[in-house]
């Protein structure tokens, strides 16, 4: 989705809510119209866009837990150790 497309997207509904409602200088039906269609194409992109961050965030949290599970499991191991060697050095 660009950016430039949404703005003009926005700045033409802007102006179509901004018009008469009648007179010459009042927009067509079709022209409205096709900003109506035009403007739900751009939210049916950007709620896709949503979804697929959504989707990446979720992964990304999950890898996020994974690792501090696995850090949480390495470190209380690397801290077992480490006691074992220390025992060891004054024992020797």
């Amino acid at each position: 989705m660009v950016v430039g497309a949404q703005e003009h997207v926005r700045r033409r509904i802007e102006e179509l809510l901004e018009a008469p409602t009648s007179g010459e200088a009042a927009p067509s039906l079709a022209s409205m119209e096709a900003t109506l269609t035009e403007g739900y194409a751009e939210a049916l992109a950007l709620e896709a866009e949503r979804s697929r961050a959504t989707d990446e965030l979720v992964s990304l949290a999950t890898r996020l837990t994974q690792a501090e599970v696995e850090l949480g499991t390495l470190r209380s191991l690397l801290d077992r150790l480490h006691a074992r060697t220390r025992a060891l050095r004054r024992a020797s």
